[in-house]
């Protein structure tokens, strides 16, 4: 039994790194707070789309942190979640811009209030994608809303 509980801490200090690890995030040298990667994840996926469309992409973010029991930072650089982070994604090397983009403001008041957003605005959806596109896990699936240009799924 003592042999098996030196790790513990060891455990905790390595979950501590990981999330730190996920509090920021370099691009091109620079980092972001969490608020900030959620920001720039909601004005990269849908600042075309104005507040409504923005609010909505921010909701499925919340519903995924609730699901997945992960932090909005984490859920946002989840690998093949969100391309803007993708590492082949033209957009990542830009995103230090968009927290200047004039719906900014409201992408960072989104972010400090992922906790509270209502989630019916979405029909409770946790997956979305662009009207342009038909990934393989939207095949078959029934949209639950749709806002502007996005589909929402509750998968």
């Amino acid at each position: 039994m003592i042999q098996s509980e030196w790790y513990r801490p060891a455990l905790a200090l390595g979950a501590i790194v990981f999330a730190v690890f996920f509090a920021v995030i370099s691009a091109k040298g620079e980092t972001f707070t969490q608020q900030e990667i959620v920001a720039i994840t909601i004005l990269a996926e849908a600042r075309g789309e104005g507040k409504r469309g923005m609010y909505a992409v921010a909701c499925v973010i919340s519903k995924r942190m609730k699901e997945r029991k992960k932090t909005g930072a984490q859920v946002c650089l989840q690998p093949w979640q969100f391309s803007c982070w993708n590492k082949n994604d033209p957009q990542r090397l830009h995103l230090r811009k968009l927290l200047r983009h004039e719906l900014a403001p409201y992408a960072m008041m989104l972010a400090k209030n992922i906790d509270n957003l209502q989630l019916n605005f979405v029909e409770f959806a946790n997956h979305y994608h662009t009207k342009r596109v038909k990934p393989y896990w939207s095949k078959g699936k029934r949209p639950v809303a749709t806002i502007g240009n996005h589909l929402f799924f509750r998968l």
